[in-house]
């Protein structure tokens, strides 16, 4: 008895072992292919973070070049209708990164995009006002470039938080 009883063991064993084989091996497929679905999600969000550093980074940069530009072809008296378009252009696609980057980027990269947004907002506003005879009292394009010398602390601390939040490290 105890060989038929070892007998109808092993063959309910096999049964089952065919049976749930292939539902086993669907659920690890299954398994597989979330966890491949979850890093190719964590990887785009990443990849889109990275983007839209990149073109924070650019377009503050060169917003703060041109509002410079700007300030010594006023000092020299040569500023011309093209650098204000382009100037305009700069401002515009710096307003923009920024919008898109509040959809995105964590909220201390955000803090530090303000300051920076600060800086070369007054630079622009300073830049106009000088370029339409309009200053201040004691307003001058020495005194504005000095207030821009400011972004670059600014841009920095941003550039290096953005860096962080990417993993790089020096």
């Amino acid at each position: 008895m105890t060989v038929a009883v070892t007998a109808m063991i092993t063959a309910v064993v096999g049964v089952l072992g065919t049976l749930l084989a292939p539902v086993l091996s669907q659920r690890m497929i299954a398994r597989q292919r979330a966890d491949e679905t979850r890093l190719a999600d964590e990887r785009g969000r990443f990849e889109e973070r990275r983007a839209q550093y990149t073109a924070m980074n650019r377009a503050s940069r060169q917003f703060h070049t041109l509002l410079k530009d700007a300030l010594h072809r006023i000092r020299d008296g040569v500023y011309t209708e093209q650098e204000r378009t382009q100037l305009e252009e700069a401002r515009l696609d710096h307003r923009d990164r920024y919008a898109e980057a509040q959809m995105i980027v964590p909220e201390r990269i955000l803090e530090a995009s303000r300051e920076v947004n600060r800086v070369l907002a007054a630079g622009d506003a300073t830049v106009k006002r000088l370029d339409r005879g309009l200053a201040r009292e004691g307003e001058n394009v020495e005194q504005a470039l000095l207030g821009l010398k400011a972004a670059d602390t600014h841009l920095t601390a941003l550039r290096r938080l953005m860096r962080q939040d990417l993993g790089v490290t020096d």
